[in-house]
């Protein structure tokens, strides 16, 4: 159906260019808003009828006439409809939507997937402080960079995930200090005990093994305790090696592994942000005022200057950011992505005004950004706030361990990132159809349960005699299925892993529909392969789908 989809609008195309020269892009078509009305919509017409002079209705009759003569509309389309005014309502023979099954049988995992296009991609996302446990809002951060970089995959990018960390600065100084009061016998609550301090249980854990001197091993690193009490230097570094391997565990039960790790502190002792700085001194983009220097981020749209080196001689948290993003243009990344929290919103501007000012080539609009908001979990009717581990949050594990990493991923992205979510862990453990990863989950082992009871080679199906396939609920669900390739391109650029989410449970009730409607293991051989051949497509764009969320097809359930 794909192939016939791209007969037709061919043909469209032509047509919109006797028309009107130029106009050939216009030939898009749209899922008409009552299924009822037909399988495409065209409104065409009444984008040409204006600059035309034309009544749109005649126009669109105009156009009708010229389709219904084309081989390809004569060949696939069963009726071209003019609604309202001037709307083009499309309905298929049944024969073109049958094609659909043959061409997701033969593409298999890579149905939906376009080529390779050469592009590269960062998409940098979770990126935590290496202070503590994963919370639920880094859960968040981790299902939405993954599904977009499998997003990105689908559409041909070639693509790097890369965690961003901090491994200086007032944060891992409270680590070391909190480590190191745990390990003289101190704990919160203590009058010794800084309000500051990190109270969560996992500091006791990284003061007792540094004081019994044992190595931690890290993606990126490994360090050998001392064991001395007052080497809070290496205290430090065993604290966010430790804390490293402790979030690299969290991933890991994720199912998430990131091609890069970049540490901030790299862009320092690389002399990255003195470069910055100095172009944009350069450039005459700063000026001093209250022994500070300032970039005028007003010149590009920031609503204020700001300052980027205190009085006291530190850099604001931006400079590193802009140095930061400038080493991702010049690793050959032409386009970035940032997973966010909204907290993060007020850094957007003055980071590309940042880029944009050290006039290094940067497009304006250097990165993207996707903000999410954070996540509240309820568990037997009541909000948990609060991990024994963590101290203060509910941690990702305990989250992937009171459910599943396939529960935890596919709510975390069933929502729009920057709407409001509350994660059920009781609904994420109901074997229901008001679970929706169950849903959809269900569906795909039901239809490898019906393969398994036939017990061919699904290999053979692709050769099926697919005339049968009429039914109102066999028609429906080879759309559903024509529309995956589709909705990948529009959840990729409008870096909605959501959409993948509706999909799949709207292609699973479509299956469920048709599975109620007709049996499908009957004596007929032809009617029996037709009807393999239908669910097996299905099964496939169902794994598939979930492949794109990182979220598991089980054959069993």
């Amino acid at each position: 159906m794909l192939l016939v989809k791209q007969e037709l609008l061919g043909s469209l195309a032509a047509e919109l260019e006797k028309l009107s020269p130029g106009s050939g892009d216009k030939a898009v078509f749209e899922s008409p808003k009552v299924a009822a009305h037909g399988d495409f919509a065209c409104t065409a017409a009444m984008q040409l009828a204006k600059p035309l002079k034309q009544n749109p209705r005649q126009l669109a009759q105009t156009l009708r006439s010229a389709l219904l003569a084309s081989p390809p509309y004569v060949r696939w389309v069963e009726s071209v409809d003019i609604a309202g005014p001037g709307f083009l309502n499309i309905r298929l023979k049944p024969q073109a939507k049958q094609q659909i099954v043959k061409e997701v049988l033969l593409a298999g995992a890579s149905f939906g997937s376009q080529p390779a296009t050469g592009k590269r991609i960062m998409v940098e996302f979770v990126s935590a402080n290496p202070t503590g446990p994963l919370h639920v809002g880094h859960g968040r951060q981790a299902a939405l960079g993954d599904a977009i970089c499998n997003l990105y995959q689908t559409q041909g990018w070639s693509v790097c995930r890369e965690f961003y960390y901090n491994d200086a600065g007032v944060q891992i100084a409270t680590l070391a200090t909190s480590t190191q009061l745990r390990a003289k016998g101190f704990k919160p609550g203590d009058p010794e005990w800084p309000e500051a301090a990190y109270n969560g249980e996992y500091i006791a854990d990284v003061a007792r093994d540094f004081l019994a001197g044992k190595t931690v091993h890290a993606d990126d690193r490994e360090f050998t305790a001392s064991g001395q009490v007052d080497d809070l230097d290496g205290m430090r570094l065993f604290a966010v090696a430790y804390l490293r391997h402790e979030q690299d565990l969290d991933l890991k039960a994720f199912g998430l592994a990131f091609d890069n790790y970049f540490l901030e502190s790299s862009l320092y002792t690389s002399g990255k942000v003195d470069a910055v700085v100095q172009k944009l001194r350069d450039a005459g983009k700063t000026y001093e005022h209250d022994d500070a220097l300032w970039l005028r981020s007003t010149d590009y749209g920031d609503d204020k200057d700001r300052v980027m080196r205190k009085g006291d001689g530190s850099y604001t948290y931006f400079v590193p950011d802009v140095a930061y993003h400038i080493s991702k243009w010049e690793r050959g990344f032409v386009k970035a992505v940032n997973i966010q929290g909204t907290d993060h919103h007020g850094t957007i501007a003055r980071v590309r005004a940042g880029l944009q000012a050290a006039g290094v080539g940067i497009a304006p609009g250097y990165p993207d950004y996707v903000l999410h908001t954070m996540v509240r979990v309820m568990r037997g009717g009541q909000e948990v706030k609060i991990s024994k581990r963590a101290g203060s949050y509910v941690t990702l594990r305990d989250l992937i361990e009171w459910t599943s990493k396939d529960a935890v991923r596919f709510f975390l992205l069933s929502r729009k990132p920057d709407t409001e979510y509350v994660f059920d862990v009781d609904l994420a453990l109901a074997q229901n159809n008001d679970n929706p990863v169950y849903y959809v989950q269900y569906a795909h082992a039901r239809i490898c349960s019906v393969l398994a009871s036939w017990g061919g080679d699904v290999g053979t199906l692709t050769d099926a005699d697919l005339s049968c396939l009429n039914s109102a609920q066999a028609q429906a669900l080879m759309l559903q299925l024509a529309r995956y390739p589709d909705m990948l391109r529009e959840a990729s650029a409008d870096f909605a892993p959501h959409d993948v989410t509706f999909y799949l449970r709207e292609l699973a009730a479509s299956y469920h529909s048709y599975y109620d409607a007709e049996r499908i293991l009957v004596d007929d051989v032809l009617v029996r392969q037709a009807r393999l051949a239908l669910v097996a497509a299905t099964a496939q764009v169902l794994h598939n789908g979930l492949a794109v969320l990182g979220v598991s097809a089980p054959r069993k359930m």
